[in-house]
């Protein structure tokens, strides 16, 4: 299969219209192409001449895509070029013809009834061909494929305007449809615009470094470990760490933060992101196409592509709809006359502005747009959605269920509390046990030592018990470190049992310090909440999420102690991986749920839920497990992205509540016979335009106070 760039799309029903005649072509039953995108997908054996050919038919073109080749990259930069002119001539030549044909219009009503007869209707005729043409053409060949579209509608109501004489009303269709069709086009081009910048955050060279020497290089040519340099203002041009050097580099472009990040040797750095001040030399991990970035890139375009359920229903409706509407017409226009001794002449005008009212241009652009601009905008935070039913599903949430390590918690244990017993060398043989342990538990203990300063000397002869502690030699004296059970060769007091079990209710984890006769001293230590965590709940619960679930594999104790931190309205504990599965499944049967892990150990429950949200700063896993992925490593943006799901739910709705609306309101007038040709193609007209801009506000950023 090979996929094209196509420009020019005029609205949805075309796109639609123009890939059924692709797939007519031999070899060409698989080919799909995208109103929302504009991209066609085909077997490379169908005659791309022909293919062409079918497009120009409705004013698109295949686009040239630049090259990397320096040989091909004149030639095919400026057939792009040409392209991209030819579109923006086309679209002034349309505006161009539009307003050639209102000038000679209102010629022709200022002359009408002081010119011959021949002279206004010729100006008219004249009008009519400027702006609506294309439409004709096209509406005659339809016809004599019968096949009914919206091309096809407005050629029967241009020859039966013109058959009863209704020259004016028909120029007037003629050009309003045109403009119609002109400004449908752009309101989709602008979503796809939004798009495209978006997708422009790529680098497209690097500074290699080789043997000492800089040359430039595109970045499709870097492999895993070359060494590139990259000053201050430049991108990063893949996925690395830092060799050497000191800058803060802006993220944005990933994970949707605004604030830099402080990068230094060792660091790990992201392709497209922006080096502010310092000069970066760093390491290439992974090939650009390997790139969270390009990653990213790649699922955000894929996520035009998909159809939400909503979408599907609104196109296979309007495939029934516009032979419908045909019917009913064709009903106006008989029954009256014929049963109710009506004028025919009356009732053909009734019954072909009936035709132009049924044009389901709106209906079919309620959806596309919209989801476009919602795609684009999760993605300019830094919230990767892959594809429109999963934005759809994202506006459907009501309870969400929440892996606690990592997700909820920092996942790094820290000491919350500390109980000493012997100043003088509690601290002291803790630090020299754990020095040189890489355990979480370890490390925590460390940094509570660390903070007071002291000299600490390596322990000796340490040996591991498995699943209870350490024992070890310090200063020639045997030193235990560890839980209560590591602690056998005690009585421990009343007192300091009390304090253990006080301090396990809380839902600490203990590590306890002694010597051969007495207990040093205890660390409290706990997995520490994320800042942000509280507020986030809170902002779930004030968006309409009503049910908050926290699953955990720790005790309950611990459970409930961050459950109650955080203010989640349910929390399990003791949970093994296919429980947390189940209790996704339970509630799924109960709600629409997204459960939020981390995309690796926690794939089978995301699978479980209707919508699979993965945080974790663009880990591979993460970005190929869930169905959304927070870029950042918290969930400060979960609830702006439901928000903007919730929003992008609400505008389709009421979009196709006012594109139906407006047609149901147009058809009632046929009752009265009030109903007049430009009133059809207003209201008609109207709709598609009021959908469009209320679609693209969803394209605009809200400056929140909070």
């Amino acid at each position: 299969m090979v996929e094209y760039r196509v420009k020019g799309l005029s609205c949805g029903n075309c796109a639609q219209s123009l890939e059924h005649e692709i797939r007519q072509l031999e070899h060409g039953e698989t080919a799909t192409l995208s109103f929302n995108s504009g991209k066609l997908t085909l077997d490379e054996r169908v005659p791309l001449d022909i293919v062409k050919a079918i497009l120009k038919s409705d004013r698109a073109f295949i686009e040239i895509p630049n090259t990397d080749s320096s040989a091909g990259e004149h030639g095919h930069a400026h057939d792009h070029d040409d392209h991209d002119h030819a579109h923006s001539q086309g679209n002034k030549k349309m505006i161009g013809l539009l307003v050639a044909s209102t000038v000679i219009y209102l010629g022709a009503i200022f002359m009408d009834g002081q010119s011959p007869n021949i002279v206004v209707i010729s100006m008219y005729l004249i009008a009519t061909a400027l702006s609506g043409y294309v439409t004709f053409w096209k509406g005659l060949k339809n016809l004599s494929k019968l096949k009914f579209n919206i091309d096809t509608l407005m050629t029967i109501a241009l020859i039966g305007a013109i058959a009863i004489g209704e020259w004016k009303e028909a120029t007037l269709v003629a050009i309003l449809f045109g403009l119609n069709e002109l400004l449908e086009g752009l309101g989709m081009e602008k979503a796809r615009r939004s798009m495209e910048t978006l997708l422009q955050v790529a680098p497209k060279e690097a500074t290699k470094i080789d043997n000492g020497k800089e040359s430039i290089v595109p970045i499709a040519s870097l492999q895993v470990g070359d060494t590139v340099v990259v000053k201050p203002g430049e991108k990063i041009p893949s996925d690395g760490s830092v060799l050497s050097g000191r800058s803060s580099v802006n993220e944005a472009a990933i994970t949707g933060e605004s604030l830099p990040v402080e990068k230094a040797e060792g660091e790990p750095v992201f392709g497209g992101s922006i080096n502010n001040e310092g000069v970066l030399q760093i390491r290439i991990e992974k090939a650009y196409e390997d790139s969270s970035l390009a990653k990213i890139l790649h699922l955000v375009q894929e996520a035009q592509e998909t159809k939400t359920p909503t979408e599907l229903f609104i196109n296979k409706f309007a495939k029934y709809y516009t032979p419908l509407i045909m019917i009913v017409a064709l009903l106006v226009i008989v029954i009256p006359p014929l049963f109710l001794g009506g004028d025919w002449t009356e009732w053909l005008y009734q019954g072909l502005a009936v035709l132009i009212v049924g044009c389901p241009c709106a209906l079919i652009l309620s959806s596309p747009i919209a989801i476009v601009s919602g795609i684009t905008r999760n993605a300019r935070n830094g919230i990767l959605v892959k594809g429109g039913v999963f934005l759809e599903q994202l506006g459907k949430l009501d309870t969400i269920a929440f892996d606690k390590t990592g997700t909820l918690t920092k996942g790094e244990p820290f000491v919350e509390k500390t109980v000493v017993y012997d100043e003088a060398n509690f601290l002291t043989i803790a630090g020299a046990i754990e020095k040189s342990s890489s355990h979480p538990l370890a490390k925590a203990i460390m940094k509570e030592v660390s903070k007071t300063g002291l000299p600490i000397q390596d322990a000796e002869d340490i040996q591991a018990v498995s699943g209870q502690g350490i024992t070890a030699s310090y200063e020639g004296a045997r030193y235990w470190l560890g839980n209560e059970k590591s602690m056998a060769h005690l009585s421990i007091p009343t007192d300091i049992q009390n304090t253990i079990e006080n301090l396990k209710e809380i839902g600490l984890t203990l590590v306890l310090v002694a010597d051969k006769k007495k207990i040093l001293g205890m660390f409290g230590i706990s997995d520490e909440i994320r800042e942000e965590s509280r507020s986030v709940i809170a902002a779930l619960h004030r968006s309409g999420i009503h049910r908050t679930v926290m699953l955990t594999g720790d005790h309950q104790k611990t459970a409930e102690k961050v459950a109650k931190a955080v203010g989640v309205t349910e929390y399990y504990g003791n949970l093994l991986p296919e429980d947390k599965v189940a209790k996704v499944k339970y509630l799924a049967d109960h709600g629409t749920v997204g459960m939020i892990g981390d995309g690796i150990n926690d794939a089978p429950a995301l699978a479980s839920a209707q919508i699979g949200i993965a945080m974790g700063k663009g880990t591979d896993s993460a970005i190929e497990t869930a169905d959304v992925v927070l870029m950042q490593d918290h969930l400060g943006k979960l609830p702006s992205a439901i928000k903007i799901g919730k929003r992008v739910n609400r505008i389709i709705r009421f979009n196709i509540a006012i594109s139906m609306g407006l047609k149901l309101l147009a058809l009632l007038l046929t009752i009265p016979e009030w109903l007049t040709l430009w009133v059809a193609i207003l209201s008609d007209m109207g709709a598609t335009i009021f959908v469009t801009l209320v679609s693209l506000t969803i394209l605009i950023e809200r400056k929140t106070i909070s």
